[in-house]
């Protein structure tokens, strides 16, 4: 659980929850910055093998695929998927925090909720 995604002013974000928050701000500093997000992963066992920037992932699944073919390991070739756009932030981090998780992302992709436009629940504030 050491990585997490979260949605801000539209956009994904990506920390290392184990950098400790700046001591003038507060926060702590982002490793990715994207509008949509992609992950890639192995369709039969769920294992996830890469995420980020959309171009990033597809390049790289690319030349997976390229280099396990030329292999002669088709079958792994072909079970390399690429998933992108908005995705749920919580759908996202389960997949990096739960191993196969991408497989039961993969078959209930069609019903999920558009990923940025999720309600965000409110949150108390304590008068001063």
């Amino acid at each position: 659980m050491d990585l997490q995604y979260q949605l801000k002013a539209g956009s994904y974000y990506l920390y290392d929850m184990r950098e400790q928050p700046s001591a003038v701000t507060g926060e702590r500093r982002f490793k990715l910055k994207t509008d949509t997000v992609a992950i890639a992963f192995d369709q039969h066992t769920g294992q996830m093998h890469q995420h980020g920037s959309p171009a990033r992932i597809q390049s790289w699944a690319m030349h997976q695929r390229r280099r396990l073919r030329a292999a002669g390991a088709l079958d792994e070739a072909n079970d390399i998927v690429v998933v992108s756009g908005p995705l749920p932030v919580e759908e996202l981090n389960k997949c990096l925090w739960i191993s196969g998780y991408c497989r039961r992302l993969f078959t209930r992709l069609a019903s999920l909720p558009h990923g940025k436009l999720q309600r965000q629940p409110y949150q108390w504030k304590k008068a001063a």
